[in-house]
This record gives structure tokens, C-alpha cells and sequence, in this order.
């Protein structure tokens, strides 16, 4: 009975760990790759250094962006789920506010 009462802080321990640092992040590259596999042709985006752009094409590995003052090439990994997601966005009206 001391043997698994002495184990027990570090099985809870590992118990934290998992619930508050590895499962978050596994859910969050699961999401990372929903959104890179759903971008098409024409999708406003944002990188994450900052650059917007629109997606002009698509290739396996990269993504071809025009972002005003010309076209570049950025890796699909660049593209940031979260910024592109506030700049989608419909915009809220006063009414919805409040």
C-alpha cells in the first residue's frame, strides 16, 4: 500500500501534464491541419509575420499569395489559423454588440 501511495504525486503529476499541455496542442495541430487542407483559391489569409494576401495557388507543399504590392510564395505551415480567422469574420453591427 506505501508503494502506490508514494507513486501517486507523480501520476498526478503526469495526469496535469497531459490535460493541460499535450492534449490542448495535439487539438490545436488537429485544427491547424483541418485549416490548411480546407484552403482554397481566392480565401483571404494572413501569415504569421503579418502579411495579408489572397490565395492565387495552391500547390501540396506552398501556397502563391497576392498581397498588393506583388505575388510571393509562402510555405502552407506559414499561414496563421487564428489571424485568418478574425479577418474573416463578418463584421458585428451595433445591435449585435450589445
Amino acid at each position: 500500500m506505501e508503494q502506490i501511495t508514494s507513486f501517486l504525486p507523480i501520476l498526478l503529476m503526469i495526469a496535469v501534464v497531459y490535460l493541460f499541455m499535450i492534449r490542448p496542442q495535439m487539438k490545436r495541430q488537429k485544427e491547424e491541419k483541418k485549416f490548411s487542407e480546407a484552403l482554397k483559391r481566392g480565401d483571404r489569409v494572413i501569415t504569421k509575420s503579418g502579411l495579408h494576401g489572397k490565395i492565387l495557388e495552391l500547390n501540396d507543399d506552398s501556397v502563391l499569395l497576392d498581397a498588393g504590392a506583388g505575388k510571393m510564395r509562402f510555405e502552407r505551415s506559414a499561414l496563421s489559423l487564428e489571424l485568418s480567422k478574425k479577418l474573416n469574420e463578418p463584421e458585428k453591427t451595433e445591435k449585435e454588440k450589445k
